[in-house]
């Protein structure tokens, strides 16, 4: 079928890997659009695409992927000694100690044990677009839970949560400080904030086309709006719940970034963002040493999570991958994201990988085919 026909090029040695690309492209349902690349030790090994009107240069909305991003900052400054994570929060943001937080520190916040996802009568859209309007609400709100007895997935406010507190101890925004320190000098294809002169390379996400069976099982899986579920996806605005499937497809989302859910990118951007981090690019040193990039990985909480109901291993910010990716190396970290993306570093290995797709795969989150397609690559990259 003409969709399967797969763009771009594999390094030697990485031939599997551009099959196992092609068979998962003739694998999907028709209209299926997707993005596949890594580096090994900082150097681009698998650059792939394939499916209607993608290239390796398009844009997509990558959702939650986009907190990898965030989080790198995060970790850049508790490398520097900026950030400490076993400081109480309300030592870099004071009002934040609102409402029984006074005692969160910042590790608990980071990984997902705060209790604040979301807030009582929910976000408008003009706030979903705005951190600080996101911040100035939660540093208010009472936690749903007594922070650290528990954790669940802070879904579309974690970025602004510790967006927040890296503005309080730099004077910049999430946004500003990636932009200067990651992404500008490491020319990596992923942005808190698609400028205006990029728009022509955006592709609209494309929203799930469930099998019927599959609509079952959505259905089934239904949660209030005022369950924890409804009320981290902001299903309890009830003027207007917040459709997932939508969000890049507003101009303000994609201008505004929020280090959420905000970002813009290409396959390309999530794997060098990950290569950046750990290996270096283009004679570039790393962006961490390796015993932040081991504490960046280091599991922070485990366990049934509150919202999404999965088990969940969560680092400072970063989903440990190898807890869903068993092939890879335990200290491998990264973020996936609701349409299907995924970005993660294996460190062992010098690995980065980038996945990416235009139309949401079911059930959300990390697509089902990136398992396959990251255990050939690794496979090719460690012989």
């Amino acid at each position: 079928m003409t969709d399967a026909i797969v763009h771009g090029t594999v390094a030697e040695g990485y031939e599997p890997v551009r099959e196992a690309f092609a068979a998962t492209l003739a694998e999907e349902r028709a209209g299926h659009s997707a993005q596949l690349a890594a580096y090994v030790h900082g150097r681009r090994v698998v650059d792939l695409w394939g499916g209607p009107e993608i290239d390796g240069d398009s844009l997509t909305g990558v959702f939650s992927s986009t907190k990898g991003a965030a989080h790198l900052v995060v970790a850049l400054l508790v490398q520097d000694g900026t950030l400490d994570p076993d400081r109480e929060v309300r030592h870099y943001w004071p009002e934040f100690a609102a409402a029984g937080k006074e005692h969160v520190t910042l590790r608990q916040l980071v990984s997902h044990q705060a209790g604040l996802v979301g807030a009582d009568g929910g976000f408008t859209p003009e706030e979903l677009a705005d951190d600080r309007a996101i911040a100035e609400r939660l540093g208010a709100q009472r936690p749903y839970w007594r922070p650290g007895a528990a954790h669940g997935y802070h879904a579309l406010v974690i970025g602004a949560l510790t967006g927040e507190v890296v503005r309080r101890v730099t004077g910049q925004t999430m946004q500003e400080v990636y932009e200067t320190r990651i992404r500008a000098p490491y020319g990596i294809d992923l942005f808190m904030g698609l400028p205006e002169e990029l728009e022509p390379r955006w592709l609209s996400t494309r929203p799930m086309d469930p099998t019927p069976e599959q609509k079952r099982q959505r259905a089934a899986a239904g949660h209030g709006p005022e369950s924890l579920p409804g009320i981290a996806f902001n299903r309890n605005y009830t003027k207007a719940p917040t459709d997932l499937e939508a969000l890049p497809n507003s101009r303000e989302m994609r201008a505004a970034g929020p280090a959420s859910v905000g970002g813009v990118a290409s396959a390309r951007g999530l794997a060098r963002l990950y290569a950046a981090a750990v290996s270096g690019v283009d004679g570039r040193d790393p962006l961490l040493t390796p015993d932040t990039a081991a504490r960046a990985a280091e599991i922070q909480v485990a366990g049934r999570d509150l919202v999404n109901g999965a088990y969940q291993a969560y680092g400072l910010g970063f989903v440990v991958v190898s807890e869903h990716y068993p092939f890879l190396g335990a200290r491998s970290f990264g973020h996936s994201g609701a349409a299907g993306s995924l970005g993660f570093a294996d460190p062992g290995a010098g690995l980065a990988f980038g996945y990416n797709r235009r139309r949401f795969a079911f059930p959300g989150g990390a697509a089902p085919e990136t398992v396959p397609l990251a255990k050939v690559i690794r496979e090719c990259a460690v012989g």
